[in-house]
């Protein structure tokens, strides 16, 4: 358990992210002639951003669209400021588009989903005419000017106080202006009544929702000094639908684990809407990072980009997908790392490849964890650049030919169950289930008939300081055979709760408790029930 860092191991210094404040307000206009004109100059702003984003793809650069003579002045009426800011939220959605390895031709501006919805021309009469109206507001709906010093604060949206009422002035690019009065009880109110009066810089985001504008102020702070790094350890978490909870997993410097705790998520699951839902995200962000702060220590947690959470008739079940989807993992985790910053913790982000696998297979029967604890211990290691042995006990298991023998026939036994289950039952969602169930036991067949050679010799990396996808775990299919052999034809269940019985295994490469049988652990067998966890 005390296996060090490699000696070579560089420690490098995390990236500061910017850390943003802001306020969310109303605009009420008290002209009429006011509203019209802001209106119009959001439609012409949102239709230069579309411009900009076709240039900027044809090649193009942001000082040819934004001069005095460019395109977008003369085209869309918009001052050089405007101009400018058009071209930068248009590169902005360029760059998220490439990052997130999209086709930047198919952007669809105001929603793929409305997008869609209306070219399916299923609906008629008042929905219709939502639907067109959020599609228009969605595609017409935005301006947007960036904060200057240099300028006040914002020289196109300035915020001005008038007689005890907050107001923005917004400059509708001609010399002219309309004024709008700031409605709004946010909590940040006071730290942007200081930056109007301080003069310093300010981005405003103005939008369009059911008819009303709304404006979104936010502002660059410096970020915190770090008080709580990695080189104190890491508290690394992950988040589980079944049962909804938070795996929280204390890791020393030297790898080892120091404490683990659960946090219940039910009580978000229990909210009557999403601002209670909110409420109460937010105040277990403060409990890890208050748990953080107490012990010195970096945040960990698993880097996810889409989380699948099924859909109707793909066979996976309604108690599973509704699991999913309550599923509020990636909101939890932008509040742990925003908050964490402001604090001064360092967040660590890692690969999350394979942290369960591992967890369940070495930690859990080892140090008699839960699996989700158990992968959140993984998750620690990986972010202070631990490397992952795989146990001698499994090398020695899978080297087993009676073993191997054993699985490949439990496996040839399910097949032909679950042939037999789908030709007679004829509900057609049920049958894809069992579609699915038949060529995920094909596919474990079939990686346990292609073993060969002696794994037990391999090594693999949690990937704490090594390239995305090179995970010898995953590459040389030691853990999925594992996984394959013991999970289901041993313990009976896909994704068992209690992982102490690999314990012997793990440590000796021992099965005696089943060897002698001639069919599967009485837990186990082609009958067995699934479960299904993430």
């Amino acid at each position: 358990m005390k296996a060090k860092p490699k000696a070579t191991r560089k420690r490098t210094s995390q990236k500061r992210a910017k850390a943003f404040t802001g306020v969310h307000a109303l605009l009420l206009f008290p002209s009429g002639e006011d509203q019209k004109a802001t209106l119009d100059l959001m439609r012409r702003f949102s239709a230069g951003v579309r411009y900009a984003y076709n240039r900027l793809l044809e090649g193009q650069t942001r000082e040819a669209l934004k001069r005095e003579n460019g395109p977008l002045r003369i085209f869309f009426g918009l001052n050089t400021r405007y101009a400018d800011d058009a071209v930068m939220k248009a590169q902005a959605l360029l760059d998220s588009a490439r990052e997130r390895g999209e086709d930047p031709r198919k952007v669809v501006f105001g929603g793929r989903r409305l997008f869609e919805t209306l070219r399916r021309r299923h609906l008629s009469g008042k929905p219709l005419k939502e639907l067109k109206r959020e599609w228009k507001e969605k595609r017409q709906g935005l301006l947007y000017s960036r904060g200057d010093k240099t300028k006040g604060g914002n020289l196109n949206l300035r915020l001005l106080v008038k007689e005890g009422a907050l107001w923005l002035r917004i400059n509708l690019g001609d010399g002219s202006y309309a004024w709008a009065l700031v409605k709004t009880g946010h909590p940040n109110l006071n730290a942007l009544l200081q930056r109007a009066y301080a003069s310093l810089p300010y981005n405003v985001e103005l939008s369009l929702k059911n008819g009303k504008v709304y404006a979104t102020f936010t502002w660059e702070e410096e970020p915190a000094p770090l008080v709580a790094t990695k080189e104190n350890g890491v508290l690394a978490l992950d988040v589980n639908s079944d049962p909804y909870h938070l795996a929280l997993a204390l890791v020393s410097p030297d790898g080892n684990l120091r404490r683990h705790l659960t946090l219940s998520l039910e009580e978000v699951d229990r909210a009557p809407n999403k601002g209670a839902k909110e409420l109460v995200l937010w105040k277990i962000a403060h409990q890890v990072v208050s748990l953080a702060e107490e012990h010195g220590v970096a945040v960990a947690t698993e880097r996810l980009k889409h989380l699948p959470k099924g859909r109707r008739g793909d066979g996976s079940g309604r108690a599973f997908r509704r699991k999913q989807h309550r599923f509020a993992y990636a909101s939890l985790l932008r509040k742990v790392h925003s908050l964490a910053r402001k604090k001064g913790v360092q967040v660590v982000e890692v690969n999350p490849q394979d942290t369960s696998t591992i967890g369940m297979l070495k930690y859990a029967p080892q140090l008699s964890l839960s699996k989700d604890v158990a992968a959140a211990y993984v998750i620690g290691r990986r972010a202070l650049g631990f490397k992952e042995k795989l146990p001698k006990g499994y090398g020695k298991l899978l080297r087993d030919e009676r073993f191997r023998d054993h699985a490949q026939g439990f496996y040839a036994s399910r097949v032909q169950e679950l042939r037999a289950k789908r030709s007679a039952e004829p509900n057609p969602y049920l049958r894809r289930r069992l579609s699915q169930e038949l060529e995920r036991a094909k596919r474990h067949l079939s990686l346990l008939s292609s073993l060969q050679g002696s794994p037990g010799g391999q090594e693999g990396s949690t990937n704490g300081r090594n390239p995305i996808g090179v995970n010898p775990w995953r590459v040389h299919k030691v853990a999925s055979l594992t996984r394959v052999g013991t999970f289901l034809p041993l313990l009976g269940r896909e994704v068992p709760r209690d992982l102490s019985p690999l314990k012997p295994i793990l440590f000796g490469g021992s099965w005696e408790g089943w060897k002698g049988g001639l069919g599967p652990h009485p837990g186990g067998g082609p009958e067995c029930a699934n479960v299904r966890s993430t």
